[in-house]
C-alpha cells in the first residue's frame, strides 16, 4: 500500500487527519443519494402520513439535515465544516414499478460550503440517515425493506474540480 497515496495514512501507515490549512477556502457542493426498496403499502403509510409514528419523510428530512451537521462527531477523520445549506429532498421512483409489490423511495440531499476541503461525506451521511430515519419509522411495519445504493452522485469546488457520477 502506497501511503503517498492515501492521504489519510502518514509515512508509517497510520491514520491521520489531514492538514488542509495551506489549501485554498473555495465555494464546495456535493450531491449524494440513497434508496430504500418496501411495500407498496408502506408508500402508502408513508404518502399518506398514517404511520404510528407520525410524518416520516418530515422527520427523516429533518434527521438528514442534523446528520450532515454532525458528520465529523461521527466519521473519525472528517473536517467539521461550518455548512452554508444542506437540502434533503424525496421522491418515488416510477420507473422500477412492477409485480415484486415492491416500491422505491429515492432520497437526494445537497450539502455546500465554503471552506478548505469538500463536503462529500456531508451529503452522504445526510443521505444515510435520513434513509435510516424512515426504516426506523416504518420498520414495525416492513422489515424487509433494503436501504441501498448509498453514492456520492456529483461534487464541485476544491483543486479537483467538478465531478459527476456517470449513467
Amino acid at each position: 500500500m502506497d501511503s503517498e497515496k492515501l492521504s489519510h495514512l502518514d509515512s508509517a501507515g497510520e491514520a491521520r487527519m489531514v492538514d488542509v490549512g495551506g489549501k485554498e477556502t473555495t465555494r464546495r457542493s456535493a450531491r449524494a443519494g440513497a434508496r430504500i426498496r418496501m411495500k407498496a403499502a408502506t408508500r402508502e403509510q408513508v404518502t399518506s402520513e398514517t404511520n404510528p409514528k407520525g410524518a416520516v419523510l418530515s422527520t427523516a428530512r429533518l434527521a438528514g439535515i442534523q446528520a450532515a451537521k454532525r458528520t465529523s462527531d461521527l466519521v473519525p477523520l472528517c473536517h467539521p465544516l461550518p455548512l452554508d445549506h444542506v437540502e434533503v429532498l424525496f421522491s418515488w421512483d416510477t420507473t422500477q414499478e412492477d409485480n415484486s409489490g415492491e416500491v422505491r423511495l429515492l432520497i437526494e440531499t445537497t450539502a455546500r460550503v465554503t471552506a478548505r476541503t469538500g463536503v462529500e461525506m456531508e451529503a452522504l451521511t445526510a443521505a444515510s440517515v435520513a434513509a435510516l430515519t424512515v426504516y426506523d419509522m416504518c420498520k414495525a411495519v416492513d422489515r424487509g425493506m433494503v436501504v441501498e445504493e448509498i453514492r456520492l452522485l456529483e461534487k464541485s469546488g476544491g483543486r479537483s474540480g467538478e465531478w459527476k457520477q456517470e449513467g
